[in-house]
């Protein structure tokens, strides 16, 4: 496999090359903080659509569900299941709404400064607990996909971790760090394609190579209850699924309507026009990438039998099957090699993303919202950079343990951020009466539910979350919104400019760009 390597290695260096060079050119456009965190809001629409959903993905795409899949069945499916009704909603019902609204709300930027303008909150409260919570979320999740990296170059060039770890980081870093918004969604757009590529014809390639009948091969593989309970949605490592796990896995869709990285898309896209042709384009995406990835962890199963993965390899049938493909069924390395560009794409989409929206809450909200007023746009942009570098360098730290499971980390972030955000976006946008009471209540209680749901032993030095295996985001989704609701009725009502903004938005009015 020596000459294969070579060639893997030839794709990989020109596919990086290439992502750092986007970042230079875009570094030059950077003219304000709106330029740098929101593009100046120029996004057309399908750019917008694969930036979207490509920066949702990330390596949990093509290494945490696959791997899943592979290792429990297709009950796993109902994770994917859950994220396409989230997709769905959030471009049908939030996506045009929230665009609206930022500028309405005096153009916001970013969501902190949205919930800030939108609940008129002169003490940035908001602003400080929404900035905070994105960063300690966003660390984590970050960290995740940094691990991906990691385990991709581990698993491809059989390098070191911590070293793999480095290289993939660094380049990440640097076209993030230099070009911004515009550098993240132009590659998230490329990166998209790629990995929709290559989830497309790898798997249709393996069926075609799998003798015999697969369930026949899932069977001789010794899958848990047989082939049968494999292929059912209603069991899971051969144990039936009770309605505890099917709730957890839909549960994930709740997390979209609180994605900054995902929101701040549709805040970007140029005009209304766009986001309409946004909407056909992303949820086509994800459709197509949920089925295959799924139907990956299947096949990956059969193709590379008699091998099996075991002891967490689970996350890396994807590669294998690349590797497999490409350098011993056909000796097509550079092909390969950028296939294994798109796993790296799906890693680099989200981790770019999270840096800057996470650079965004510092530089923009906390510094020149709250500490330092008077910055000018200059000041924020090297304050953003810094904390760029900054976040990159924890979520390196946190992402040096190889026996991090991709799957637990993303879900953990997942989870923080879709029950801090979501319900509070959502009342935000569709009922008068929210104020600003109500927003910090959901909040709070959201972020910290899973804090306390995941991460503190209360029961027997077992969490919440291990006891009741009720998925963290289902609980904590319910009690912000339910917080909200409280608040925001013992509280005094909105005021008659938040009343009026809220039916300007409504019906149209009052919106620029």
């Amino acid at each position: 496999m020596g000459d294969s390597i070579i060639w893997i290695l030839a794709a990989f260096v020109i596919y990086l090359l290439f992502m750092v060079v986007i970042g230079m050119i875009y570094a030059k456009r950077n003219e304000n903080a709106e330029d740098y965190f929101l593009g100046g809001r120029k996004l057309s629409g399908a750019v917008a659509a694969l930036s979207a959903q490509a920066s949702d993905m990330s390596g949990w795409l093509l290494m945490g569900l696959p791997g899943s899949v592979y290792a429990l069945g297709t009950g796993q499916s109902w994770i994917a299941i859950g994220l396409f009704i989230g997709t769905v909603c959030n471009w049908l019902f939030i996506s045009r709404r929230l665009r609206r609204y930022t500028i309405r709300a005096n153009n916001a930027l970013t969501l902190p400064t949205y919930f800030e303008n939108r609940f008129h909150d002169k003490k940035k409260i908001l602003l400080l607990i929404s900035s905070i919570t994105i960063v300690i979320f966003f660390l984590v999740y970050t960290a995740s996909a940094l691990a991906a990296g990691g385990k991709l170059f581990t698993s491809v060039f059989g390098i070191e971790y911590k070293i793999a770890l480095t290289v993939g980081a660094a380049v990440i870093l640097i076209y993030t760090f230099m070009g911004g918004f515009l550098a993240v969604c132009t590659t998230d757009f490329i990166q998209g394609s790629l990995m929709l590529v290559g989830l497309l014809v790898v798997p249709l390639v393996a069926y075609g190579m799998v003798s015999g009948n697969v369930a026949d091969t899932l069977e001789a593989s010794e899958v848990a209850g047989g082939a049968s309970a494999y292929l059912s949605l209603f069991s899971n490592g051969g144990k039936p699924y009770g309605a505890v796990d099917i709730i957890s896995q839909v549960a994930w869709g709740l997390g979209y309507c609180g994605m900054p990285h995902i929101l701040v898309r549709f805040m970007a896209v140029k005009d209304e026009k766009e986001l309409g042709k946004s909407k056909g384009i992303a949820i086509t995406w994800v459709a197509l990438s949920l089925i295959f990835a799924c139907v990956i962890g299947v096949l990956g199963r059969a193709y590379l039998y008699p091998g099996l993965l075991t002891d967490g390899a689970e996350e890396n049938v994807f590669i294998e099957m690349i590797i497999k493909m490409f350098t011993v069924d056909y000796h097509l390395p550079i092909i390969g090699g950028l296939f294994l560009c798109g796993i790296l794409a799906a890693i680099m989409s989200t981790a770019d993303s999270q840096l800057l929206v996470s650079a965004s809450s510092v530089a923009e909200d906390i510094y020149r919202g709250v500490m330092k007023k008077d910055a000018d746009d200059k000041t924020v942009l090297r304050m953003s950079r810094i904390t760029v570098l900054v976040i990159a360098v924890i979520a390196y730290i946190i992402a040096l343990n190889p026996n991090n499971s991709i799957m637990g980390l993303v879900s953990n972030a997942w989870a923080g951020l879709g029950a801090a955000f979501g319900p509070t976006v959502l009342m935000s946008l569709f009922w008068k009466r929210t104020n600003f009471h109500g927003a910090v209540a959901g909040i709070v209680t959201g972020a910290l539910t899973v804090i306390v749901w995941d991460y503190i032993p209360l029961v027997g030095g077992q969490t919440l979350g291990s006891v009741t295996a009720l998925y963290s985001l289902a609980i904590g989704f319910a009690l912000s919104m339910i917080a909200i609701i409280i608040a925001s009725l013992v509280t005094p009502a909105p005021s008659t400019q938040m009343l009026e903004e809220f039916d300007d938005v409504i019906n149209n009015r009052n919106i620029e760009g």
